[in-house]
């Protein structure tokens, strides 16, 4: 994910300071992990050099100086290209249950084991997200958001069930390749 971009997306919307973007970036993303204030100053005064956001003002509001950024023409350019691209898919996808598994077949471990008790993890999300996703006044980027990564522990549920299917051969074919 682009913080750079998240960011001019949330300042495309009217000018905001640091710890308002930092907010509304943990409300709009919220099964993302939350952005850290440095990060987000961090982000802001590279934006400023580059030339996509702007110091609109600072204001005291009785509390703490702050300063409130906006984006430039330049700005909503770069983020309207950003958008505008395509993500390419992966070229190949390695993650932690897929490292573990093998692990567990070169050591001897009961991958089927650990494929049942992650498989149970799994389902267990699945049922959090979609009672978050159906409680009533959930707003849209949480649906959007959950409906996103419920997509993703369903092929990841889908995998787990093919692979266990193939423990046997697979343990067999790496024991063998291994000796």
């Amino acid at each position: 994910m682009s913080v750079r971009h998240i960011l001019l997306g949330l300042l495309a919307s009217g000018p905001s300071h640091g710890y308002e973007l930092k907010r509304r970036h943990d409300e709009r993303f919220p099964q993302s992990r939350p952005l850290a204030y440095g990060q987000v100053y961090t982000t802001l005064q590279r934006l400023v050099r580059d030339g996509l956001a702007e110091v609109d003002g600072t204001a005291s509001d009785g509390g703490p100086e702050r300063t409130a950024y906006r984006a430039t023409d330049e700005g909503r350019r770069e983020l309207a290209r950003w958008a505008g691209e395509i993500a390419p898919p992966a070229p190949s996808v390695t993650n932690e249950i897929f490292a573990k598994v093998v692990a567990l077949m070169l050591t001897g471990g009961d991958a089927g084991a650990y494929l049942l008790a992650q498989r149970a993890a799994h389902s267990d999300r699945m049922g959090e997200l979609t009672a978050l996703k159906t409680a009533s006044g959930t707003d849209l980027t949480t649906v959007l958001s959950a409906d996103y990564a419920l997509n993703h522990l369903d092929a990841d549920l889908r995998w787990m069930t093919t692979t266990a299917a193939r423990l046997t051969t697979l343990t067999t074919e790496i024991r063998a390749a291994c000796a």
